[in-house]
């Protein structure tokens, strides 16, 4: 029995009570072979006895509480004297006292709670419904602040439950969701997914979470300024369809600037600067505030000023030369005095050094926007103007905050944003549903005859492109002008692709860096073997005489000499010459020199009386009222000088003659003597220009 049941160290048996005199003396003189069969009815009474104790333990006592009973009953056993059925007894009197403590110590929990505020247990004949609902509002009442995680399935679950779409707790729910949908699509953005992902956030509530998603971007900006033009770039695309956003982040970011320029702290200052500068690339905001910024930064000279502006010029210097030519070089020559002051460290004259080395190298390792992040077409794209220094600029904090709104409101507002999001993103919803059932139908109705006959249309114009191609090729390899037209006519052109020989060739010759002949003999062999070709070059002339603006001077030129070949040859008709017209407003020095070419051209292939005699054919007179007119002494004056200007005032004979003539007529109340000093000085100017044109 030791063996089995040992003591724990220090422990001494508890004093056990005897019934009477005459058991401990009985028990003292029964054999050995008695005390035997006592024993191992004590064992079998004791296993039974173990179970007993652990059952009524569990339900009050401690374990350690039922281990030291146990001890004692073990100590109590090995005294001699004890019958089974004291044994028996002591277990019963233990058993009730441990229950009546376990019982005790149970009220006195539930007691403490009570008196401590904690929520009560449910009774088992509480109504669950009711005590469902209770739990509910009191997460909801806890909010996102109150510090309780609930997991998505159970979040769902609450959400299904509301029956009202309309309540605080739901709107609350929306809000929650708007605010972890607008943040994770803004942390996923990039180069290659920005597509994509700005269909998905135009299908967010982006009026009622403005403040999210701005809130949102500044905060991924600062945290990944190498993102910047990423982040820039998906504002660009939200600011051309709803510009209140594109307006709401420039005011928050400029009042971000203020505050980490008064407190200088550098970090934040260069972030914000590179925000600014990016919506300057994308023409989300004004070229001002940049020029704006700049002056700003280098009005107080110190190292960090200096370095902050160089890092904004090196974003921003490339859109900015473009926009303001006259800023950026006021600001470059301001660094450059900044240089020669010699005012700053040495290190930072080395860091406007290599800002001087950029513009160089015309921002070569900074573009303003990349390729792929051009997604906003010019016509969509809406610029703000917002001043540096503007006292009012708020920057709408509450729009970060929830706030419940009345039924009726959400309602419509909610439907309001359906509207706008189907706009912006082109879907009809109501109308691919049948139609879509109907086209299936449709199309399986439809048997192999009918779809062997219907005609593919290839929308990539490769077909085109293959067609330009073959024209160069053939151009270009042709030694005599003869067969490079008999191979254009062998290409088996269909109807409209003559447009494109014409292109082509006009193309071929403006990219020579002489006038080569071998292209304008081949246009006049084209028109004379075929009508069609004739229209297409009037119809060129009208293209490139409305963009000749855009031309280079030697291309200018070369198509100038082209044309003048096809007139001169009666190639094409000379009615062409009804869309000039020589007046100070309706040309430019681009048209003028481009008419100057043409008729230069026709004075030395014909000769000036030759040309003369053209011009006062009554049959081709028609077309000549744009180039002589006679509507205004000003514009006779305009067109006799540049006629003169480039050495062609023999052509100006009969206009003079009508000059004189409109000005020996008497005007009532001596206007035409004020009109014609006008236009005498206009006249004085324009020859001015004609003569630098030519």
């Amino acid at each position: 029995l030791k063996q089995e049941w040992p003591l724990p160290p220090g422990a001494l048996p508890m004093p056990k009570r005897r019934k009477s005199s005459s058991s401990s003396s009985s028990s003292s003189e029964a054999p050995a072979k008695k005390e035997e069969e006592q024993e191992q009815e004590q064992s079998g009474a004791r296993k039974k006895d173990g179970k007993s104790s652990r059952a009524t333990g569990s339900g009050g006592a401690t374990k350690e509480e039922a281990a030291k009973v146990e001890t004692r009953d073990d100590a109590a056993k090995k005294e001699p004297g004890n019958d089974s059925r004291g044994d028996a007894g002591r277990r019963e009197g233990r058993g009730e006292g441990r229950e009546g403590r376990g019982a005790g110590r149970g009220e006195g929990r539930a007691d403490g709670k009570a008196r401590t505020g904690e929520m009560p247990r449910k009774d088992d004949d509480e109504d669950l419904e009711a005590y469902r609902k209770r739990k509910i509002a009191h997460i909801e009442s806890l909010g996102r602040s109150g510090g309780v995680y609930i997991p998505p399935f159970k979040m769902a679950r609450l959400r299904e439950d509301i029956e009202d779409k309309t309540s605080p707790e739901f709107q609350r729910q929306a809000w929650e969701a708007l605010r972890k949908s607008i943040n994770g699509l803004v942390n996923k953005v990039n180069v290659a997914n920005i597509k994509n992902l700005a269909e998905e956030l135009f299908q967010e509530n982006l009026v009622r979470g403005r403040g999210l998603f701005v809130r949102a971007l500044i905060r991924a900006q600062m945290a990944s300024p190498g993102f910047t033009h990423v982040f820039v770039a998906l504002l660009a695309i939200v600011n051309s369809k709803l510009p209140a956003v594109g307006d709401l982040l420039i005011r928050r970011v400029i009042l971000q600037f203020r505050r980490a320029y008064k407190r200088n702290d550098k970090i934040v200052t260069t972030a914000a600067i590179k925000f600014m500068a990016h919506l300057v690339n994308q023409k989300v905001v004004s070229e001002l505030l940049a020029l704006h910024v700049a002056t700003l930064l280098l009005e107080r000279v110190t190292d960090d000023s200096i370095e902050v502006c160089v890092s904004f010029i090196q974003e921003c210097g490339l859109a900015l030369q473009e926009l303001s030519p006259s800023g950026t070089l006021a600001i470059f020559e301001r660094f450059r005095g900044i240089l020669h002051e010699g005012v700053i460290d040495r290190r930072v004259q080395y860091v406007i050094e290599g800002l001087f080395e950029v513009r160089r190298k015309k921002y070569e390792d900074f573009p303003a926007v990349l390729e792929e992040l051009d997604l906003v077409a010019e016509e969509d794209q809406i610029t703000h103007e917002v001043d540096l220094l503007d006292e009012t600029i708020k920057g709408e904090e509450t729009l970060n905050i929830f706030k419940a709104q009345p039924p009726d409101e959400y309602v419509a507002d909610e439907a309001k944003w359906k509207a706008i999001s189907v706009e912006i993103l082109g879907l009809e919803e109501g109308q691919h549903g049948s139609d879509s059932s109907e086209d299936s139908e449709d199309d399986e109705d439809e048997g192999p005859d009918d779809l062997a006959k219907q005609k593919v249309v290839d929308c990539t114009e490769q077909d085109l492109i293959n067609l330009r191609r073959s024209i160069y090729l053939v151009i270009m390899s042709s030694v005599f002008f003869e067969e490079c037209v008999h191979k254009i006519l062998k290409l088996n052109l269909t109807e409209g692709q003559e447009k494109e020989v014409c292109t082509m060739l006009i193309d071929c010759c403006a990219m020579e860096k002489m006038f080569n002949r071998f292209f304008a003999l081949q246009g006049e062999r084209l028109c004379n073997l075929n009508p069609v070709y004739k229209e297409q070059f009037q119809e060129s002339f009208q293209v490139q005489f409305a963009t000749v603006h855009r031309l280079e001077t030697n291309k200018l030129r070369n198509i100038g000499k082209f044309f003048a070949h096809l007139l001169y040859t009666d190639a094409i008709s000379w009615s062409l010459f009804t869309l000039i017209r020589i007046t100070e407003e309706t040309t430019t020095s681009s048209s003028r020199i481009f008419v100057k070419v043409i008729m230069q051209e026709l004075s030395e292939q014909w000769g000036i009386k030759k040309l003369h005699n053209r011009l006062m054919d009554p049959d081709h007179q028609q077309f000549f009222g744009g180039l002589f007119p006679k509507d205004h002494p000003k514009n006779m004056r305009f067109a006799i000088n540049y006629f003169t200007a480039i050495g062609l005032g023999v052509l100006t004979e009969d206009l003079r003659s009508c000059l004189d003539k409109a000005g020996s007529m008497p005007v009532p109340n001596g206007k035409g003597v004020a009109d014609l000093s006008e236009s005498s000085d206009d006249s004085d100017s324009s020859d001015s220009d004609s003569s630098s044109s030519s």
